[in-house]
């Protein structure tokens, strides 16, 4: 028989699509799951099993360290954000200040 291979379209945030060929589970041999992989994922079986699993848990850690440096990225944005209304604030005053005894002479 003819495997039959199923083909899911994603759209993600950056308008880029990835296709997605899946014939079986990932890690159960050859050519599933996307190609490959190394000699541990063609042979199948339990081991192309967990190598997908560490596979999926190393790519998990990545996107949970870069959501973390997002995240302090945009507070020290947001700080020196709020530093500069505070700098602009007193210059403000100032020049409020200057203005007036100006127009006292």
């Amino acid at each position: 028989m003819q495997s039959i291979r199923k083909t899911t379209v994603w759209i993600i945030p950056s308008g880029m699509r990835i296709a997605r060929m899946s014939a079986g589970e990932m890690g159960s041999g050859a050519g599933k799951g996307g190609g490959g992989g190394g000699s541990i994922r063609e042979a199948g079986g339990s081991f192309g099993r967990m190598e997908v699993a560490h596979e999926e848990e190393y790519f998990y850690k990545q996107r949970q360290e870069q959501l973390a440096k997002l995240k302090k990225q945009v507070i020290n944005h947001e700080d020196f954000h709020s530093e500069s209304i505070k700098h602009h604030e007193e210059a403000i005053a100032r020049h409020k200040k200057a203005i007036e005894e100006l127009k006292k002479k």
